[in-house]
């Protein structure tokens, strides 16, 4: 008996999710792993968060909450944006998810008819391409490689839209390269756009505050306000308040799509947990300090492991700007064997065989829509972070040791 529809049998599971199982899989089996698959933060959230949950349970604030969130959670995300991103959104221009994903999950289900078409750069979030297909869209996966720092041009987002097109996804600190997109580059795309109305624009800003280096962030509709009426900018408090399995994310955008949000997540979910909702407003109305020094452990993790991978001969690796990986080019290794014989035919293989033979977990890069990469999740101690590139190293050297197949 078949129990999924064509469109559930079309995809897989997250592969970031799939990895990081298997992962846990060996672990549990005695094997001594460092699993850097999944982005998630690795320590704790900030204090206050966790006392704003634990008061909210005890004063018995756990009733079902309204889809679009609480109303001081909104306004606490509205004054975000305004203190952060220069942006004035009315309560009623913002919703609250579970999650990021779910705001994504919502919004093509609103808005693509059969066929709509919606543009991707690649190297991009494993899930993205799978979300819009779900929802009956067809995803236009457009390469974006190191020659352009990872980043859509003006040229390649033009010659890609069509009558079909519905939006142009962007992701800025991406996953998984972390590259930032200026202010001039989003004007440029935006000045395509301005002849395509019928395009809308999805911003994904979940990585907003993990800043590597000295490049700045500006959100897409700080930069491009003449888009403001099509533009919906997703965020979260996953990433910068290490708030991962809290499950809140939010949204602005147009108020009569925020209201199209909110009626999915009416008939879906009802609505976002109201225990994590108050520990969200905690986050956003308290101390920010966490989040500063969130950044900073992480620009001294990325720096590690620029250094250790700049020792490593085979493979190529761009320092991120920004988010907490590194996406690292092993093409130049791939067609070799391993010393038992094996071929390291691509990317898939090469991920396979560093996790079963040197205990490093990683996602292949063809899972971002970039063959001949991996990524490793730089949210992790020094010491793992170090010992997963001594594995790596030892990984490289073995395949030295084999024949090279052209």
């Amino acid at each position: 008996m078949t129990f999924e529809n064509k469109r559930a049998a079309g995809i897989k599971s997250s592969p970031s999710m799939a990895i990081a199982v298997a992962a846990k899989k060996l672990a549990a089996e005695g094997r001594d792993i460092i699993d850097l698959s999944l982005g998630e933060p690795d320590f704790e959230p900030p204090a206050h968060v966790a006392d704003a949950a634990c008061k909210a349970i005890r004063r018995g604030r756990v009733r079902y909450g309204v889809p679009a969130g609480m109303e001081s959670l909104r306004q606490a995300i509205v004054g975000k944006f305004k203190t952060e991103n220069g942006l004035d959104y009315a309560v009623d221009e913002v919703t609250v998810a579970n999650g990021a994903k779910q705001i994504l999950f919502d919004v093509f289900l609103a808005t693509l008819e059969p066929g709509d078409e919606v543009i991707i750069p690649t190297p991009c979030w494993v899930s993205y391409g799978d979300i819009v297909s779900l929802n009956g869209g067809e995803p236009v996966y457009v390469s974006c490689g190191s020659d352009t720092g990872f980043k859509i041009t003006a040229e390649r987002l033009e010659a890609s839209i069509t009558p079909k097109t519905r939006w142009l996804m962007l992701n800025s600190p991406s996953n998984p390269t972390g590259a930032i997109y200026s202010a001039d580059e989003f004007r440029e795309l935006a000045a395509v756009l301005a002849r395509y109305q019928q395009v809308l624009v999805i911003s994904d800003e979940i990585y907003e505050h993990i800043l590597l280096k000295n490049v700045p962030f500006v959100s897409f509709a700080s930069a491009c306000p003449g888009l403001r009426d099509r533009t919906l900018i997703v965020n979260g408090v996953s990433k910068a308040y290490a708030m991962t399995g809290w499950r809140v994310g939010y949204a602005a955008g147009p108020r009569a799509l925020i209201a199209a949000l909110n009626k999915m997540q009416s008939q879906s979910v009802t609505s976002v947990s109201t225990v994590a909702q108050a520990a969200a407003l905690a986050a956003l109305t308290g101390d920010q300090a966490f989040v500063a020094q969130a950044a900073e452990t992480f620009a001294g993790r990325a720096k590690i492991i620029a250094e250790r991978l700049a020792l490593i001969e085979g493979i190529d690796f761009t320092p991120p700007d920004g988010a907490f990986y590194a996406f690292i080019s092993v093409a130049r290794l791939l067609g070799r064997k391993t010393a038992t014989g094996q071929l390291i035919a691509d990317d898939t293989a090469f991920a396979s065989h560093l996790l079963q033979q040197f205990g490093l977990s990683s996602v292949p890069g063809a899972a971002f829509g970039a063959p001949g990469f991996i990524r490793l999740s730089i949210a992790a101690s020094d010491r793992e972070l170090e010992g997963a590139c001594e594995r790596l190293a030892a990984m490289v050297r073995s395949l030295e040791a084999g024949e090279n197949v052209p």
